[in-house]
């Protein structure tokens, strides 16, 4: 980066035309013959699956009501009896690198029904739904104080067209654990206060 600064570089058309003088320079600096010519690249084998071998994979614990928790999202398994023998017991989470999720155990993928903690309120459920309209909209001044970072370890999802990971927590943000009734109470008397203002002084005027 401060070698484009240098040379005032600053758009992707012009990077990508001085990125081949960048690398013949930085090989003829830094690059090293190696120390053997032999090739040890191999073709992938029949048994191998390059997608599971490129995924990463951490372990979670099964909960009392089958529910594994990875990135703040949770992930509920069938209530079945090979399930419940799961139970305090860990499985792995595999995410691929085209971002789909996999529970397995023993090699086999378990099915599952996803909740993710940090889903957000669709501004067209809020106009479907207007006798939920004010739950709604205290849903969302909530949902905008809320830290909506995944979780560090996770992989980055850049390659997916997700912006980088963020290190630090937006100003004024809180993990959901830390929003309190204070919170809540403040979100609806703030809503309630922007309806009064919308319809006039009644605030029980219907829409």
């Amino acid at each position: 980066m401060k070698e484009l600064r240098l040379r005032h570089i600053d758009t992707r058309e012009a990077a990508n035309a001085y990125a081949p003088h960048f690398i013949a320079d930085f090989n003829g600096r830094f690059g090293k013959e190696p120390r053997s010519a032999f090739n040890a690249h191999r073709p992938l084998r029949e048994d191998e699956d390059l997608d599971l071998i490129l995924s990463s994979r951490v372990p979670r614990r099964v909960s009392n009501s089958l529910t594994v928790q990875y990135d703040r999202v949770i992930y509920m398994l069938a209530d079945t009896a090979e399930n419940r023998r799961l139970i305090h017991k860990y499985l792995d989470v595999f995410e691929y690198p085209d971002g789909r999720i996999e529970i397995r155990v023993n090699g086999a993928a378990l099915p599952y029904v996803e909740y993710d903690r940090l889903s957000e309120i669709d501004q067209g459920a809020e106009i479907d739904n207007k006798r939920l309209s004010h739950a709604l909209q205290v849903a969302q001044v909530i949902q905008a104080q809320r830290d909506d970072r995944r979780a560090s370890g996770s992989p980055s999802r850049t390659n997916q067209g997700e912006a980088p990971r963020s290190k630090e927590r937006k100003a004024g943000t809180k993990k959901q654990r830390e929003l309190t009734l204070d919170d809540l109470n403040a979100a609806v008397l703030r809503t309630a206060e922007r309806r009064v203002a919308a319809v006039g002084n009644d605030p029980f005027k219907r829409d």
